[in-house]
């Protein structure tokens, strides 16, 4: 059994059930993510779109790929025609060019809206309140191509475990706020990485997105 196999295996049995398993692929090549596919992995999580627009097309076509990095306005052509979800809308403006992409090509892509919770201000993501404001006036109404199905965030990045779970339980009560305002589609907060997904499922997580855990430490270099 390779390493990708038993780490895949020993992080399943730690995830309940409804808890979905993103495995962050990003800057590993196709040949690890084949390991992981071939172990029963489907879903996937990029952060490049020209990188993830590679691997799609010499990789399964039914793997679900999720978008999870900052994604600019200009490279959403690369992935609209196939990508599964992407979790990283952090604007009004990039929410706006994500539709012109799905409605080219016929398609309605899963989104989730990323709020800025972490201590760090590199971090990207809406604050609660603006995206409130946004949400005042229904502009999904306006943007059909899309479908919202929640919420994603990153915690702070420290080993003081009070402040990630601040974050995350503060993550948890925005998408609870938020939920009546979508429905039942409205069914996915993720949060939790390699490090601190374990806190992130305690605290209400439903999807958790693992990189290093699996594929090992990434190549920086590339």
């Amino acid at each position: 059994m390779s390493e990708i196999v038993s780490h895949l295996a020993a992080i399943r049995e730690t995830l309940p059930a409804g808890v979905t398993l993103v495995a962050v692929s990003k800057t590993h090549p196709a040949e690890l993510i084949r390991e992981a596919y071939d172990a029963g992995q489907r879903i996937f999580g990029e952060s490049r779109p020209q990188e993830l627009r590679e691997k799609y097309e010499t990789l399964p076509k039914d793997i679900e790929w999720h978008m999870i990095g900052h994604l600019q306005t200009n490279k959403i052509k690369y992935i609209a025609p196939f990508v599964t979800m992407i979790q990283s809308v952090d604007s009004a403006r990039l929410a706006e060019a994500i539709q012109t992409q799905a409605a080219k090509y016929g398609r309605v892509i899963d989104i989730l809206l990323e709020l800025h919770v972490a201590a760090e201000e590199t971090k990207t993501g809406w604050d609660l309140d603006e995206l409130r404001e946004y949400l005042s006036a229904h502009p999904f109404d306006r943007l059909p191509n899309l479908r919202v199905r929640g919420v994603m965030g990153i915690a702070t990045n420290t080993d003081d475990e009070t402040v990630v779970r601040r974050d995350f339980e503060t993550l948890r009560r925005s998408f609870e706020a938020l939920r009546p305002l979508f429905g039942e589609a409205f069914d996915t907060l993720s949060m939790g990485m390699s490090h601190d997904y374990r806190l992130a499922v305690a605290c209400g997580s439903t999807m958790v997105r693992v990189g290093s855990s699996i594929f090992g430490e990434r190549d920086y270099s590339k």
